[in-house]
């Protein structure tokens, strides 16, 4: 049995990780710590199991295998270090940490104390990623031109029931946050782009704030690539309807996959000689979740290689992004 602990409520994500962690037949939630000891404390007596006022007192506890941190996204160095040299395992919201220099040192840190790190990046686990990477692998679009993914919500939009929109107040405060609606929602959009197209030699964001808020709450990021080839990112909180969409585009064909209908559409003029638009039937099993994952991993004794790969080059277009936003100008990314 692997017994955890929540490190902390404050993203709206970790009442998901708790209700997995339940599940799972192989973890048992045995602690909670949170920076705001009301919360924390609520938390741990609607579990039933301990809260702990200080990290380093749950982080001494022998019986506790790892960590599952909810924490503010500025304070994921500083508690990972921690855990990492506690030798406690650590499954954690994304991203991993606002710039590439922290995601370094807990990387290092992990490295040196031998412990499971992975990153919740769950949309590269979803049918439709599985399904677009098949056909790209078979070249059916041809050389890739360009990639669009959408994803947005209402979060930031007030309504009757919530005068300041549905997401807490403090996922708006740059000092917990590190952004908005880009290093939050805008994520799963960078992570599929970053995994059809590479890495891009530049970045350039632009960030709205429609809501006036301290950070944007709605975004566009552009990757351009050597060959010509353009990655297109966007991000919100103000968006009632707006259907999560991904277009890829090559010099042979194309293709759609909408939250819409959950169907993924594909023309090619290397399938049935581009006649029409074909839903694609191949529909591949998802795969475990991330958190799932990092159970597995752990019990094997096995790093987590392509995950944290995939989450430190997630960092990077998101430090580029928000840099570009910042000054206005192009950032210019420096080869691994």
């Amino acid at each position: 049995m692997i017994r955890v602990a929540m490190v902390s409520y404050w993203h709206v994500h970790e009442r998901d990780y708790t209700r997995e962690a339940q599940q799972h037949p192989d973890v048992e939630i045995a602690a909670v710590w949170d920076e705001v000891p009301e919360r924390g404390q609520a938390e741990a007596a609607r579990l039933g199991v301990p809260f702990y006022a200080h990290l380093d007192e749950l982080l001494s506890r022998p019986e506790i295998d790892g960590i599952i941190v909810g924490t503010p996204t500025t304070m994921h160095r500083d508690v990972m270090l921690a855990a990492a040299a506690a030798r406690k395992h650590i499954f954690t919201e994304k991203v991993l940490a606002p710039t590439v220099q922290e995601c370094r040192e807990i990387l290092a840190a992990v490295q040196q104390y031998g412990v499971i790190l992975t990153v919740s990046l769950p949309r590269l686990n979803f049918w439709y990623t599985q399904a677009i990477q098949r056909i790209l692998e078979r070249n059916l679009l041809g050389t890739l031109t360009q990639a669009r993914v959408r994803l947005s919500h209402n979060g930031a939009i007030a309504t009757p029931e919530n005068p300041q929109g549905w997401l807490p107040a403090h996922f708006f405060k740059r000092a917990q946050t590190a952004g908005g609606a880009m290093i939050d929602l805008g994520c799963h959009p960078m992570y599929l782009t970053r995994l059809f197209l590479g890495m891009p030699e530049s970045v350039s964001a632009s960030y709205g704030y429609v809501t006036g808020r301290e950070v944007e709450d709605n975004a566009v990021v552009t990757l351009r690539y050597a060959n010509g080839a353009l990655g297109i990112v966007e991000a919100g909180f103000v968006n009632h309807y707006s259907p999560f969409t991904i277009e890829v585009h090559g010099t042979e064909g194309s293709l759609s996959y909408s939250q819409i209908d959950d169907r993924l559409l594909v023309r090619s003029s290397l399938v049935e000689q581009g006649k029409g638009w074909l839903t694609w039937l191949d529909r591949p099993a998802e795969l475990p979740s991330a958190f799932t994952q990092w159970v597995t991993h752990i019990q094997q004794h096995r790093t987590a290689d392509a995950n944290i790969a995939m989450a430190l080059d997630l960092t990077q277009l998101m430090e580029a992004a928000n840099q570009s936003a910042a000054t206005g100008t192009i950032i210019h990314l420096a080869a691994k």
